[in-house]
């Protein structure tokens, strides 16, 4: 509990809205769809060129590994076998220069990194590196293969193997190995070595290729899309116009509405109950007996005519088109004093009449119902209405010395009746105004609106 400026027991405050409204619906701008279009389409393009890298990569170091496959093989049918003799297995030099001359005249030795001739025991028969001939290493698992079940394997050299300790320091290389027979049928390996710059030669080609075609396809989509973007925007452009007509006209038609229906109220009944209370107050005036009971007609008359006064203020208030807030609070307070309570009223009247148009119907809606619920609920003798600048504003507040109530209770659960409590919360949102109300059971209510000004 809080203590209010008199020193007794006040409620705390609760704050039903903060001023801060959910932003409006702004228009469609073309550019910021444009834009989004255009940044959507980079970031397609962004990730399909990771992709594309990715993807282009591996398909070019599989496409070159077959090239080398099939050239290697080729090669192994067309020179290396027609240039064996049975007498390279035994290590005969006169055999190794006249091969490697063979392969110096085709320059096999500048299209390869390196050339070697196996045999099935691991010795190096042939190289173009001398200082490796006639040295022994174990074969690997995939060579042996090759050598019972012939075929041509291609794949990225393993250079930290000892055999290829003179392939180190020229980057990644492609090892192609396959068999091969002597004259006589005995079985060789023959095995090539290749720069990795195939792969990257034949990934460059392959994206050139992709990514020529991926991306002008989109560009290309994206040039199809706009028009189709203008067009769709152009009717949601038209659609939100006409909607904001229609909202406008509904409003026009719901004041000219409760207008129609005051000035009918107020030409029409209000003035035959007029007529009917000065009637009978005539005819009590010249009656006898029956004098008390025509008073006491047009007694009920008269409340009739002040209730139906009250409503028509509150269906449509013209003292708050025609002479402002402070006069369209004074009928209010009025209003309130007719069913019983004291009300007073202080109000800054340049304040007040000088906000806007909307502002001044917000105010006046919020110290309507708030007024309405003291006579409904509160059963409030005494009522204070003020009304006055602050710094960026005014503020409006309304206090009760009523029987009060739990607004967090209400909030959780509205009890029949005590719907206005989330309805002016949501009407101050909307017109960025900020509502709060402290009130507790026996502590009476006090309602404070507070609102920007401009």
């Amino acid at each position: 509990m809080t203590a209010d400026a008199e020193g007794h027991a006040a409620a705390p405050w609760v704050t039903l809205a903060t001023g801060r409204p959910a932003p409006p619906d702004r228009a469609v701008s073309l550019r910021r769809v444009v834009l989004q279009v255009v940044a959507a389409g980079a970031g397609v393009l962004v990730l399909v060129g990771l992709l594309g890298v990715v993807v282009v990569r591996r398909i070019a170091e599989r496409e070159a590994v077959n090239d080398a496959a099939q050239q290697t093989d080729l090669l192994a049918r067309s020179v290396i076998m027609p240039a064996l003799e049975d007498a390279l297995t035994t290590g005969d030099a006169a055999a190794r220069a006249r091969f490697g001359a063979v392969v110096h005249a085709r320059r096999l030795d500048e299209q390869f990194v390196r050339i070697k001739i196996w045999s099935p025991g691991g010795t190096i028969l042939y190289s173009d590196e001398p200082a490796i001939v006639g040295t022994t290493y174990r074969l690997d698992d995939g060579a042996r293969a090759v050598l019972s079940a012939p075929a041509t394997v291609a794949e990225v050299s393993d250079l930290s193997r000892p055999e290829n300790a003179y392939e180190r320091g020229r980057g990644r290389l492609l090892e192609v190995y396959r068999p091969v027979w002597t004259p006589s049928g005995r079985p060789l390996l023959f095995e090539t070595y290749s720069r990795y710059a195939v792969v990257t030669s034949r990934t460059g080609d392959l994206w050139r290729g992709f990514g020529g075609i991926v991306i002008s396809s989109l560009l290309l989509f994206m040039v199809l899309l706009l028009p189709l973007l203008w067009a769709l925007l152009d009717r949601l452009r038209r659609a939100q116009a006409q909607r904001e007509l229609l909202l406008r006209h509904a409003v026009d038609a719901s004041a000219d509405e409760r207008r129609r229906i005051a000035a009918d109220l107020h030409d029409g009944v209000v003035q035959e109950l007029v007529a009917s209370s000065l009637v009978i107050a005539a005819a009590a005036d010249r009656t006898g007996g029956e004098a008390a009971r025509l008073r006491e007609a047009a007694t009920a008359v008269r409340a009739a005519v002040a209730g139906l006064r009250t409503l028509l203020v509150d269906i449509y208030p013209p003292t708050l088109h025609a002479a402002g807030l402070s006069a369209a609070l004074a009928d209010l307070a009025a209003a309130v004093r007719a069913r019983g309570a004291a009300v007073t009223v202080t109000v800054d009247a340049a304040t007040a009449d000088g906000l806007p148009e909307e502002s001044q119907r917000l105010v006046y809606r919020v110290a309507r119902e708030t007024l309405r619920n003291t006579v409904r609920h509160a059963a409030a003798t005494q009522v204070e209405v003020a009304l006055a600048g602050v710094p960026g504003g005014v503020w409006l507040e309304v206090t009760d010395a009523g029987a009060g109530f739990d607004p967090q209770a209400v909030l959780r659960a509205p009890r029949p009746g005590h719907l206005g409590l989330r309805l002016l919360a949501d009407l101050a949102d909307e017109h960025g105004a900020a509502l709060a109300v402290a009130s507790a059971p026996g502590l009476g209510a006090r309602w404070r609106l507070e609102v920007a000004a401009g």
